[in-house]
C-alpha cells in the first residue's frame, strides 16, 4: 500500500468516527436514552449500556481526531477496533441484524489501519520520531 492510500484510509475512517461523535455529543441524554431503549428486551443490562452511552460519543470523536491527524495511528485504530468489537457484540444480543455490516466494515478499516501501518506517510506520528 502506498501512503496515498494509507492516508484516504486513514481520513475516512478518522472523519467517520470523528462524525459519529461530533452530532452524538450535543445530545448526549438523547442518544443514551436511544441506546437504553434500543437495549430493552436485550440480554444488556441497562447499568452497562448507559455509561457505555455516555462514553461512546467522545471515544469515538477522540479516534476520529487522532486518526485525521494521524497522530498516535496505532492505537487510535487499536481502540477503534475494540470499540467495533463491543459494539458488535451489543447489537448481535439485540439482534440488530441490519447495523452489523456498517460495524463490520469500520472493523475492517481499523485492522487495514494496523496492518498498513509502515504506509503511514502523512502523520503527526512522522513527526514525533
Amino acid at each position: 500500500m502506498n501512503k496515498f492510500s494509507y492516508l484516504i484510509l486513514r481520513l475516512v475512517a478518522g472523519m467517520s468516527m470523528l462524525g459519529h461523535g461530533l452530532v452524538r455529543i450535543p445530545k448526549l441524554q438523547g442518544f443514551s436514552q436511544w441506546m437504553v431503549g434500543s437495549a430493552e428486551g436485550s440480554m444488556l443490562p441497562e447499568m452497562l449500556v448507559v455509561p457505555f452511552s455516555y462514553a461512546l460519543p467522545f471515544i469515538e470523536f477522540a479516534i476520529g481526531v487522532l486518526l485525521v491527524c494521524g497522530l498516535f495511528t496505532r492505537m487510535a485504530s487499536l481502540i477503534g477496533g475494540f470499540v467495533m468489537v463491543a459494539l458488535i457484540f451489543g447489537t448481535s444480543l439485540m439482534e440488530n441484524w441490519s447495523a452489523l455490516p456498517s460495524q463490520m466494515i469500520h472493523a475492517a478499516f481499523f485492522a487495514m489501519l494496523i496492518q498498513f501501518l509502515p504506509a503511514n506517510g502523512f502523520a503527526v506520528d512522522n513527526l514525533r520520531k
